[in-house]
């Protein structure tokens, strides 16, 4: 039933973090290179400094959420598919737009029974 990727970019540089129209445009490309459809649009938050931002996109394929923590580093994105995907090139993109210097990226197979 598709896969759901759970994503961790630790050591991120905290003003992007902080950049409502950079977090966009990294999921816009996200959706775009995964091919992926946005029901509507987006929908963002961003908190007071010194907060980050947080972003949800309701997809026909399921959902893309994305939250950072500009105080610990940290941005966080869950990311489901109910149709297979190809993996996104999460080390590589997260490293050029939040300057990211640890990237976790964990995937869970949905539908699928434990062997």
């Amino acid at each position: 039933m598709g896969v759901e990727w759970v994503v961790e970019a630790l050591d991120c540089d905290s003003e992007r973090l902080r950049d409502l129209p950079a977090m966009q445009s990294l999921c816009d490309r996200l959706l775009g290179e995964l091919e992926l459809h946005v029901v509507g649009s987006g929908h963002w938050h961003s908190f007071p400094y010194p907060g980050g931002v947080t972003g949800l996109y309701l997809l026909t394929e399921s959902h893309l959420a994305c939250h950072t923590y500009p105080e610990h580093g940290l941005a966080t994105f869950n990311l489901y598919c109910c149709r297979p995907r190809l993996r996104w090139l999460w080390e590589a993109r997260l490293g050029e737009a939040l300057h990211a210097q640890r990237v976790i990226v964990r995937s869970l197979e949905r539908g699928a029974e434990e062997s």
